[in-house]
């Protein structure tokens, strides 16, 4: 059982399990203002994860100045720091993507998708409330479960709307739309954090629009289908064949425009559960340690940056308020850079797509780490930022195809689980890295872990472009 032939020294047994009506179906639909329309709605859903994870770094000061929490601290796992605050996001999304990531393959991703953003809210509010360090970190933890459910059901979701031909400019767009939340709350961070207005700290009214607005988006939502693929393979054929007839008439296509198409009285051959410990034997292994060994590397480089961005800048020397003008300007590049890439996201194989953005990531970083200038290292953090969300689409779309609709979401959770994992540390690197070697030990360590996934990459990445997803 699987998704897409894998022809790097591991591959898959395809032949066993066809794709069904659905799969061909979908496959063979024509882009429509209708598809274009959901995965807006999905990803206008998901700017709240990236608006979540992003003020983990553009409150920080804040939270410093507000003396809850400290930039660095004497012990290494010090629960006092911003690393800590880093390190409770992180820890939340890991526990949401590793144990939880199952829930939307047995309840349906427009369930899950749905719920998932109600305990976010609901932790956020209590969160902004805390005046103890104990309890920003324990609230922070549970919005962290929250965005980590949301987040694979999200890729999932996608995944299973598009067909393989658009697949990676609709996560480029998907990506671009969820990414419109960094400069967002880049400003209301630069605006607010140095203030306080009614006597509230700035960073608690940053986190509370965060909270409000994702309840405009929960009602928008409801408007979505669930996946015809996840209703196939759970018995409910009749829906899911009247989905895909709705997307097919939207785009004005039909069961005719796929000759290899099943009438449609034919059901869904039932298949075998898969259940988690299946995951850690063949088909499925050589995938799961590929990508849980890319997860554990990428996140360095993500994170290493994004989360710090207004803290390396304060300790080349910048003031604070002038490190979030910056981290502002530098914030634009989130939601462009993914529309720029969209233009080859589907030209290329994914995997030299994020090995080449891993490389440029090297190249824009130790950049960084060198340069005082402000324009220039506004530049760089430009540059750096656009290979960053190059290599984030690419790899939301890689790790959700490649394995089969009964266990995507909870098989990309489980390796996506990695990066959420490495995060958590990574705060706590990060920041013993900036006390000892400064804004060139933190660039250094990143280096060190793109370099891994480039190699990984390389030799062991799956090709999956022009593949359709197997439903079975």
């Amino acid at each position: 059982m699987s998704v897409v032939g894998i022809d790097t020294g591991f591959e898959l047994d395809t032949a066993s399990a066809a794709p069904d009506e659905i799969s061909l179906r979908l496959e063979a639909m024509p882009a429509s203002t209708y598809v274009w329309r959901l995965i807006i709605l999905l990803s206008l859903g998901g700017c709240f994860e990236i608006y979540d994870l992003f003020l983990t770094g553009y409150i920080a000061p804040g939270l410093s100045r507000s003396g809850l929490l400290t930039t660095t601290t004497q012990a290494f796992f010090g629960f006092a720091g911003i690393g800590a605050f880093v390190a409770a996001t992180f820890a939340g999304l890991f526990v949401g993507t590793f144990f939880l990531g199952f829930l939307a393959d047995r309840f349906g991703r427009r369930a899950i998708f749905t719920y998932a953003l109600l305990g976010y809210t609901a932790a956020s509010v209590v969160m902004a409330c805390q005046t103890s360090s104990e309890g920003l970190l324990f609230w922070r933890f549970l919005a962290g479960i929250g965005i980590g459910v949301e987040v694979i059901t999200i890729d999932a979701y996608i995944t299973e709307l598009v067909p393989s031909w658009m697949r990676g400019r609709a996560f480029a767009v998907n990506q671009a739309i969820m990414f419109i939340a960094v400069p967002v709350v880049a400003f209301l961070a630069w605006w607010l954090v140095p203030l306080a207005p009614y006597g509230i700290d700035g960073w608690r009214w940053v986190v509370l629009i965060g909270a409000a607005a994702s309840m405009i988006i929960w009602v928008l939502r409801l408007f979505l289908p669930e996946s015809p693929l996840w209703l196939a393979r759970h018995g409910r054929n009749e829906e899911a064949l009247r989905i895909v007839a709705t997307l097919e008439a939207a785009a004005g296509s039909g069961p005719a425009a796929c000759p290899g198409a099943m009438p449609a009285r034919v059901a869904t051959t039932p298949v075998a559960t898969v259940g988690f410990a299946d995951l850690f034997r063949p088909p499925y292994l050589s995938l799961v340690v590929l990508f849980m060994v890319f997860n554990l590397c990428q996140a360095f480089g993500f994170y290493g940056f994004a989360n710090w961005v207004p803290t390396l800048l304060v300790e080349k020397g910048i003031t604070v308020t002038k490190s979030l003008q910056y981290s502002f300007i530098v914030a634009f590049a989130y939601p462009i850079a993914p529309l720029l890439a969209s233009s080859f996201a589907d030209r290329f194989e994914r995997r030299w797509i994020i090995a080449g953005a891993c490389v440029a990531i090297i190249v824009f970083g130790m950049a960084f780490a060198q340069l005082t200038a402000p324009a220039l290292l506004i530049i760089c953090g430009v540059l750096l930022t656009a290979c960053n969300t190059t290599m984030s689409y690419a790899y939301h779309a890689y790790q959700t195809e490649v394995f089969p609709t009964q266990i995507r979401a909870r098989a990309s959770g489980l390796v996506y689980s990695m990066s959420r994992l490495s995060a958590t540390f990574s705060g706590f690197i990060v920041a013993y890295m900036l006390k000892e070697a400064g804004v060139t030990g933190v660039f250094g360590l990143i280096t060190a872990a793109m370099l891994i996934v480039v190699i990984a990459m390389a030799l062991f990445g799956p090709n999956v472009r022009g593949k359709p997803l197997d439903a079975a």
